[in-house]
């Protein structure tokens, strides 16, 4: 994930750039900010107001797991509520749950998984950074017994 991008594609739903106003845009380029920083008060005024919870930037990161892997279990549990896909992947076939596990984030990993993620899901599965980066011991079991093991469906 790179923080240098702001906001190419805004929301799922398929709109195309140039069809966006630059005030969208802007806009959502500010939410892509807004989701790394981890401020929660502007999501807990934009999600009831109807911003996608699963909007996603240019390489299909969405606020969830720009959140997540930055660290942000508080906003995580947030975009959650509001019914962010915690198995929605990147481009690049990668789950929130997985960053979080590659970033050392215990307290966003713990969300995550109470929100459903399925430790199984993406490429590579949070599973597998589990052995990359030596910390079977620390989340495994907890992985075996996650509620959304196995239920990930594939869509982007």
């Amino acid at each position: 994930m790179d923080d240098s991008q702001s906001s190419s594609r805004v929301a799922s739903s398929g709109a195309a750039v140039g069809a966006l106003p630059p005030e969208a845009i802007a806009f959502a380029g500010r939410m892509y900010d807004a989701a790394r920083s981890g401020d929660v008060a502007i999501f807990e005024q934009a999600l009831p107001a109807g911003l996608p919870a699963n909007m996603t930037n240019e390489k299909g990161d969405s606020l969830l797991m720009l959140a997540a892997y930055h660290g942000h279990a508080d906003l995580v549990k947030l975009l959650l509520r509001h019914g962010a896909d915690p198995n929605r992947l990147n481009d690049r076939g990668q789950s929130p749950l997985a960053g979080a596990v590659f970033k050392k984030e215990d307290a966003v990993v713990k969300a995550l998984l109470e929100g459903g993620a399925d430790p199984e899901f993406g490429a590579p599965s949070a599973y597998e950074c589990l052995a990359m980066f030596k910390t079977e011991d620390q989340w495994k079991d907890k992985f075996d017994n996650a509620p959304g093991r196995g239920k990930a469906t594939s869509k982007i």
